[in-house]
């Protein structure tokens, strides 16, 4: 039971840092590429920048203002469980930002490239996103606003983001006056989207491991206790051989691959292992079950 609560207490440990460091990637590509630019970008960020730009309200305070009246709602209608994470990011951006801001005070990169600035601010900003999303936190805004929606009425998140975001990034053109910044913003958008994918989809890719060994239950007990995977040992036979052997099935996160083939080396240099990526896991220690629920 001790055992189980230090991992616990670990895990969300290194939880709260990634989401420390993804708040500074989102920062950097926010507060540096993206605000000196004129480039909006979508949600509570987006509205910050308008306020900014039409009324000169520092990008920090608005931003965390804006996220403590929807964290409110979120509170009452989501539960605490889903704001605790999203709290902690929002905190440490507002901090970020300030210390960011103070430090690039003047300095504008890229002045005369806004094209590459956009792209250098979305990379970062997704990066960020993705990273924070990976780990159960998120930098609020219209993550908050479209979980409630979703909560309530059969539209997916996606979907209610997007709108929120081009309607932000549209309505910049008021205050800049400029369609071609207006352009750059849905760029941003598309480039932010495009990194969360790759950051979130490369942290839950999986594998599977077909493995044939004689010594499948001390390569299985090994597995079950470092990697923490589950073993199942399957019943085979040689077609050329008619031998009975046995055979172990692995799923793994692709990170844990080079764990276990340092285990099936160091126990059974001649085993025959199969290794290929899977599309989706489902189930304890891998993704949940999403099901659309239709309403009768």
């Amino acid at each position: 039971m001790e055992q189980i609560s230090r991992s616990a207490m670990f895990k969300e440990i290194r939880d709260y840092a990634f989401i420390a460091v993804a708040m500074l990637f989102y920062c950097i590509g926010w507060t540096v590429f993206l605000l000196p630019n004129d480039i909006a970008t979508g949600g509570v960020p987006g509205v910050s920048s308008v306020l900014y730009w039409g009324l000169g309200i520092p990008v920090q305070w608005s931003y965390f203002v804006i996220n403590a009246v929807l964290m409110v709602f979120a509170l009452r209608i989501l539960g605490r469980k889903f704001c605790l994470k999203t709290i902690f990011a929002i905190v440490v951006l507002t901090t970020l930002i300030s210390v960011v801001s103070e430090l690039t005070a003047g300095t504008v990169l890229l002045r005369d490239q806004p094209f590459m600035a956009a792209v250098l601010g979305a990379c970062f900003c997704g990066t960020g996103v993705g990273l924070g999303l990976s780990v159960g936190g998120s930098t609020g805004g219209t993550d908050i606003i479209a979980a409630i929606v979703n909560k309530y009425h059969d539209i997916s998140l996606g979907r209610v983001i997007l709108i929120c975001d081009v309607i932000i990034i549209s309505s910049s053109f008021f205050v800049l006056h400029s369609w071609e910044k207006v352009i750059y913003g849905y760029v941003v958008l598309y480039i932010t989207a495009f990194c969360v994918d790759q950051v979130v989809n490369t942290r839950r890719q999986s594998v599977q491991f077909f493995i044939i060994t004689d010594k499948y239950e001390e390569i299985g007990h090994r597995i079950n206790l470092d990697p923490h995977r589950g073993c199942t040992v399957i019943n085979g036979q040689g077609f050329y051989s008619g031998r009975e052997v046995k055979m172990l099935f692995v799923l793994a996160k692709k990170s844990e691959s080079a764990r276990i083939f340092e285990i099936i080396n160091e126990i059974d240099p001649a085993a025959f292992v199969s290794q290929s990526a899977v599309i989706g896991v489902y189930g304890e220690g891998f993704d949940r079950f999403k099901v659309r629920r239709h309403k009768a």
